[in-house]
């Protein structure tokens, strides 16, 4: 509905959901996808060099300015830029950006000329702007500028349904940038355990249990065993549905894999157990219990 418009945006929802995919979607989708997608993060710019970054400088316009540079905004001309985490940056560029948003022009640093825009606004923000602006940390006018179709981006927690789709993805994603040679399957039973998680890092997080899975297990089958400490499902039906899918078989050809990655070493910081986040003496215990011969292989 908004992409074929010019219309500000305004992409609203918790670290890590994908907001900057949103954008790119809404760029590419409308009749400025041939031109340039300029992504800004608000948050990762120092307050002095702000005005330079977004609206460029002209050539002495302070010492250091050996040459003319143009801005972020008049890089994104006949485009679109992005403005991430919209609520970190600072009031007084607030009312500059709130001037480009009314007048579709700039000046730069230490210019006298007008520079004319042709663009579309993406802002985007994980934090409360409505309560900011009560607490007078964001500019009211400004809030009312950008909120004109405000895109409200729900949690993965909250739309689980969709991670199996984001799983395959994901993988296939990760298995072009690992340069491995087959995509890895996944475990039967595998997803139950990311169903159950609340993914406090949203798809973000997702991606990278992805990736760290197929780092440790490129042949796989994936199992997602070495989820983060705070993702770990303790969930005693959980635990029974993995049990039935052989879970001692899942890890002890883990286990065996890492160990064939480290010529058979347990210790040290090149060992299996440092591989697998472990106490040396766990593993050992583990492999003992799961028949694994342990020691490191003699050539």
């Amino acid at each position: 509905q908004v992409a074929s418009m010019n219309s500000p945006v305004l992409l609203l929802g918790e670290t890590g959901v994908g907001k900057d995919v949103i954008a790119q979607t809404i760029h590419y989708s409308s009749s400025r996808s041939k031109g340039p997608f300029v992504s800004v993060n608000c948050g990762a710019i120092p307050d002095s060099l702000i005005d330079s970054e977004l609206f460029g400088h002209e050539k002495g316009a302070f010492t250091g300015a050996l040459s003319e540079k143009r801005g972020r905004f008049e890089r994104a001309d006949q485009g679109t830029i992005f403005l991430d985490e919209i609520g970190e940056l600072p009031l007084q560029a607030q009312v500059r950006l709130l001037r480009v948003l009314q007048s579709k022009e700039i000046e730069r640093v230490g210019g006298v000329q007008t520079i004319p825009l042709d663009i579309r606004i993406i802002a985007a923000t994980n934090r409360n702007l409505e309560e900011m602006v009560s607490q007078r940390e964001f500019r009211e006018d400004l809030w009312f500028r950008l909120n004109v179709f405000p895109v409200h981006i729900p949690p993965l927690r909250n739309r689980k349904e969709d991670i199996p789709a984001l799983l395959q993805y994901f993988i296939s994603q990760k298995a072009k940038e690992l340069n491995l040679p087959a995509v890895p399957t996944v475990f039967p039973g595998a997803v139950d355990s990311l169903l159950e998680y609340g993914w406090p890092g949203n798809v973000r997080e997702l991606g990278n249990i992805v990736e760290r899975a197929m780092i440790l297990n490129p042949a796989g089958p994936l199992t997602f065993e070495h989820m983060h400490p705070g993702g770990v499902v303790d969930n005693p039906s959980s635990m029974q549905r993995n049990q039935s899918l052989g879970l001692d078989a899942v890890i002890s050809r883990h286990i065996q894999y890492v160990l064939s990655q480290t010529e058979g070493k347990v210790n040290g910081p090149d060992g299996a157990a440092a591989v697998l986040g472990v106490n040396p003496s766990t593993l050992r215990n583990r492999m003992k219990k799961l028949g694994i011969a342990y020691g490191k292989r003699r050539q």
